[in-house]
């Protein structure tokens, strides 16, 4: 899980460019499910049959990651931008930025005035992204557009994926875990399950465009029909010393079970069957309420009639920044609690109110 972690973190695919994720989703996956396909929006729909009767269970994870977009190209040679889903302005100064240019990827990073200016300026100012630039290295406009960037170009961050921590509890860092590690819990499963006897049909929803309002989700899910569905995201803990933090949810600790977020509270009977298979299997896992989230699993449980939906979420420190971080053993939770629902399911499987 670890090697195709890091190779989905090292693809760009900032909210509505996810080109790159969704092809090699899809040439990775035709393999190993019985049919395939992308969508006009992008979504990445996979269907895997059991070999006995059963439930359709949709599994699903966004594949989108926040970015920016260029905005506007100055004489001088540097890039205003707007941002794709939600940035902090406040994390954004001086960091390294891969810009999608028509030629190939533009290494460039987010300006910032050198510290031997800041006595001359308001050290407690937050300047606001509108006022930042991104320096390409051109000094002019016309070597900007050499470089093929223009007006309209995506942008995401610019930071590698690494393995850091105690060898007995491995931590990763990378830019766009959030989603990718949902993506990658899932073709884990998916690959652990090639070989297992299971009930029903698994409908593996890789969607588009989650951070700029869940809408590769809400595309899909009104054609896909489900009897239940489980969304794995990441989410953020609450583990760290700043004062706003209330220790309620950590990293290492296993995986999230949500109760409810700001799109959806958790309909009982999934959220009971994921605490019950996790007792039963040992898996470490603790309970979220977090209303500062929303992921997935909010569209698909609005869609057709409503489907049951249960939520996993993968403890992460960091959010929206350049170097997102989560913990192995929370990605083997999550994993393993997927596996279990699945492989718990059978003929006679309702999931009622």
């Amino acid at each position: 899980m670890i090697d195709i972690l890091k190779t989905l973190t090292s693809l760009s695919g900032p909210c509505g460019y996810e080109h790159s994720v969704s092809y090699f989703l899809k040439e990775y996956l035709e393999d190993k499910v019985d049919e395939v396909t992308i969508d006009p929006i992008g979504n990445v729909i996979a269907k895997k049959r059991g070999d006995k009767p059963g439930p359709t269970v949709l599994l699903t994870a966004h594949i989108d990651e926040i970015g920016f977009i260029v905005k506007k190209i100055e004489t001088n040679g540097l890039l205003r931008f707007e941002k794709l889903g939600g940035n902090d302005d406040r994390i954004l100064l001086a960091q390294p930025v891969r810009v999608m240019g028509t030629d190939g990827e533009v290494a460039g990073v987010i300006g910032t005035i050198s510290a031997h200016y800041a006595k001359f300026d308001d050290s407690s100012k937050v300047r606001k992204h509108s006022q930042m630039y991104i320096d390409i290295g051109a000094l002019s406009k016309s070597e900007v557009l050499e470089m093929g960037v223009e007006v309209g170009t995506p942008v995401t961050w610019g930071t590698e994926f690494q393995q850091f921590g105690p060898q007995s509890s491995p931590k990763i860092r990378a830019k766009s875990l959030d989603d990718r590690a949902g993506c990658a819990v899932l073709l884990q499963t998916l690959r652990e399950l090639q070989e297992e006897s299971f009930a029903g049909e698994l409908i593996f929803l890789f969607a588009v465009q989650e951070e700029v309002g869940l809408r590769g989700a809400k595309t899909a899910a009104e054609h896909l029909k489900a009897d239940a569905a489980i969304a794995v995201d990441t989410t953020a803990v609450s583990d760290t010393l700043e004062e706003t933090m209330d220790q309620s949810l950590a990293l290492g600790a296993g995986t999230g079970i949500k109760v409810m977020d700001f799109s959806l509270i958790v309909q009982k009977t999934m959220k009971d069957l994921l605490i019950r298979l996790a007792k039963e299997n040992k898996i470490p896992y603790q309970l979220e309420v977090f209303p500062g989230i929303g992921t997935d699993g909010g569209a698909v449980n609005y869609a057709n009639k409503g489907i049951p939906t249960g939520v996993l979420s993968i403890p992460s420190r960091y959010a929206h920044s350049p170097v997102e971080v989560v913990d192995v053993g929370d990605l083997e939770a999550t994993k393993d609690l997927v596996k279990a629902f699945i492989l718990n399911l059978h003929e006679n499987q309702t999931f009622p109110f």
